[in-house]
């Protein structure tokens, strides 16, 4: 079976003042360390991953927007939503809205330590 992978959204980049202060944050929050790469331009720290079967980001250093004002990064949830959103309090970050259930999943949305909007998932 081909795939079609026009308009697939294929990485995400979430810029940060503090890349080891984020490190921490995201690391809390997900419950796995990010590993710094320093094959490209810039060292960034890279989500964990799977290759074969879904996309991933990267934080990089650069200026977030602020209050979380910019393009929302929705990242998948490695445990129930009330547990993660008391990570990303313990972390330093802000949840900013009620658990939101959709037809997939649900979510809530967050602030993390640099300013960044982002949506923490479960199917």
């Amino acid at each position: 079976m081909a795939t079609n992978n026009q308009n697939r959204v294929v990485w995400a980049e979430i810029p940060v003042a503090d890349m080891d202060r984020a490190m921490g944050f995201y690391a809390t929050v997900l419950g796995a360390p990010l590993e710094m790469n320093h094959e490209g331009p810039v060292p960034v720290a890279m989500f964990p991953a799977d290759n074969e079967t879904g996309i991933s980001g990267n934080l990089i250093p650069g200026k977030p927007a602020s209050n979380g004002e910019g393009p929302v990064v929705h990242i998948n949830a490695t445990c129930d939503l009330e547990t993660t959103k008391t990570r990303v309090i313990e972390a330093g970050g802000k949840v900013v809205s009620d658990i939101i259930q959709i037809p997939v999943g649900t979510f809530f949305y967050a602030i993390d330590t640099e300013g960044n909007g982002l949506g923490l998932f479960r199917y």
